[in-house]
């Protein structure tokens, strides 16, 4: 599952927030019609029924089936993710019924406790209430539903994730008091339509941390490195069949890369590289010493022995290259285009030894299909999208 993107933070240039604008009547057509070719349980009379409540009330709802079939098709139209090989497994919890920021919450906490499975980490989409016509939608403002805060000490300093300081600096104004440490669990904070937002700290036993050790190198656990177990991306909107549900939180699990080449060693988030080439006792002068190779190395063999270790499911990045090859396979016998981008499907690490970078892709966007939205406190993003 690839999480990470790519920077600077938020979509690039190419990928606008959202979905283009369309017809909802053709696209609610078009995703029943797809549906019906792939599975034959479309039931007879229901296209009638979508469009005349279309044309009488300008919208619909899905049914439970419809609704699992769009996240599911989601993820498989999902051009940025390389484990997608499982995407009929995904376990989707219809949370539709859901008025409150607090009934929100709990369905959150159950989430993470669900897909958590003890370390046995499961596929998993919780779906709220979808957007109206004219009106904001249901918010989750974290990026993840476990992200650990960023706290400003001034000259470009962080204590914590450079990555989520205007969230902590949001969920302080809000009221929260964090700790002041690097890997301080950041609360939810939830926001229903024409509402204030709620702010609610997840409880600590809910969240597995694994404890970053190395299997050769004892010092490495004097670091004080941890992540966590799951990774659950909240806020991007699921946008399937003419409908958006702007709150569908959604995890896998981690990729080593994930961790280990990115969320540690990118020089805005963590930037452990140089503290860890020192004790390694490495030249780092001059990059044709290849430092900067042997501390990534490191690194991901610390994560992928961590997370193996504690017992939390994770891939290296040469089994889900192997597995997304799979994936490419099966898509083609069935007489479907694989969709993909280069730069996202193949690993950071090791690239040219995955045979994922040994190939090129057609990097086209379908629906339905999983959309960035703009920081839900960024009211002038909003309001222009």
């Amino acid at each position: 599952m690839i999480v990470n993107r790519p920077k600077p933070m938020g979509p690039p240039m190419d990928r606008p927030y959202g979905p283009p604008p369309y017809d909802r009547t053709q696209e609610a057509i078009a995703f029943l019609a797809k549906y019906d070719q792939e599975t034959k349980r479309v039931p007879r009379g229901r296209m009638h029924d979508v469009i005349r409540a279309i044309r009488d009330t300008g919208t619909y709802q899905q049914t439970v089936d419809e609704l699992t079939m769009s996240a599911k098709m989601a993820w498989r139209n999902s051009t940025r993710c390389n484990g997608r090989r499982i995407w009929r497994g995904l376990v989707v919890n219809d949370c539709r019924h859901l008025t409150s920021a607090e009934g929100i919450f709990e369905a959150c906490v159950d989430h993470i406790v669900k897909a958590t499975n003890r370390g046995k980490l499961l596929p998993m989409i919780s779906i709220f209430a979808q957007r109206q016509d004219g009106e904001p939608g249901i918010r989750i403002w974290n990026s993840q539903l476990i992200r650990f805060a960023g706290y400003p000490e001034g000259e470009g300093r962080v204590i914590g994730d450079p990555a989520n300081v205007d969230l902590t600096k949001q969920a302080m104004e809000l009221g929260w008091k964090g700790k002041g440490g690097s890997f301080d669990v950041l609360p939810l904070i939830i926001q229903m339509p024409n509402q204030e937002p709620k702010v609610f700290e997840i409880p600590e036993e809910t969240v597995v941390l694994v404890p970053i050790v190395h299997p050769d190198l004892p010092w490495f656990e004097e670091l004080g490195l941890k992540w966590h177990g799951l990774p659950a991306v909240a806020d991007m909107a699921l946008d399937g069949g003419g409908l958006t549900y702007t709150a569908a939180p959604f995890s896998g699990w981690y990729m080593d890369n994930e961790i280990g080449s990115r969320n540690f060693a990118d020089t805005d988030r963590y930037n452990m590289m140089p503290i860890i080439a020192e004790k390694l006792g490495l030249d780092t002068k001059h990059d044709r010493t290849l430092w900067k190779d042997r501390v990534l190395l490191e690194l991901n063999r610390a994560v992928n022995y961590s997370f193996r270790n504690a017992g939390v499911t994770m891939v290296d990045h040469h089994t889900v290259s192997g597995q997304f090859m799979k994936f490419l396979d099966q898509e083609e016998k069935l007489g479907r285009v694989p969709l993909a981008e280069w730069s996202w499907v193949v690993p950071p690490m090791s690239s040219a030894s995955c045979p994922s970078y040994h190939r090129t892709y057609v990097n086209e966007e379908i629906r339905p299909n999983y959309y960035y939205q703009p920081p839900a406190w960024d009211t002038e993003e909003e309001s222009s999208e």
